[in-house]
C-alpha cells in the first residue's frame, strides 16, 4: 500500500513539473513576448527617420511624350528620351545621342520619344 502511494506521489510531482516545463516553453516561444528585439530595433529606427531632416530638396520626375511625323523625335532641351514608340507596327528603334529617337523601319507614319527630366 505504502508504495502504491509514494508512487502516485511521484507521478503527480512528475506531472506537475512537467507542465511548469512546458508552460515555460511556450512563454520562451519567438514573437510571442510583446518586447522582442525585432520590435525594439523596429522602434528604435522608427524614432531615428522621425529625427532625420534631408537636407536635399526634394526632386519630381515629370515626362512628356514627343510625337512627330516620320522618323525621328526629338526631346526639348533639358530632357532625355527614356523610351520611343514607332507608327506603322515598326518595333526597331534606336536613341541618338540621348535626345532624339530614330525608328529603323521603312515606311514610318509617326515617331513619339517619351522624354523625361528631374525638377
Amino acid at each position: 500500500m505504502k508504495s502504491s502511494r509514494t508512487l502516485t506521489s511521484y507521478k503527480m510531482k512528475h506531472t506537475s513539473c512537467l507542465l511548469i516545463f512546458i508552460s515555460l516553453l511556450q512563454l520562451m516561444t519567438p514573437g510571442s513576448s510583446q518586447c522582442s528585439l525585432d520590435s525594439v530595433v523596429n522602434k528604435r529606427i522608427q524614432e531615428a527617420l522621425k529625427e532625420y531632416k534631408p537636407s536635399i530638396p526634394t526632386k519630381t520626375f515629370s515626362c512628356v511624350s514627343i510625337t512627330s511625323s516620320g522618323r525621328l523625335s526629338s526631346c526639348p532641351a533639358g530632357m532625355v528620351v527614356t523610351g520611343c514608340a514607332c507608327g506603322n507596327a515598326c518595333g526597331s528603334w534606336d536613341v541618338r545621342g540621348t535626345t532624339t529617337c530614330h525608328c529603323q523601319c521603312s515606311k514610318i507614319g509617326w515617331t513619339t520619344a517619351r522624354c523625361c527630366h528631374l525638377a
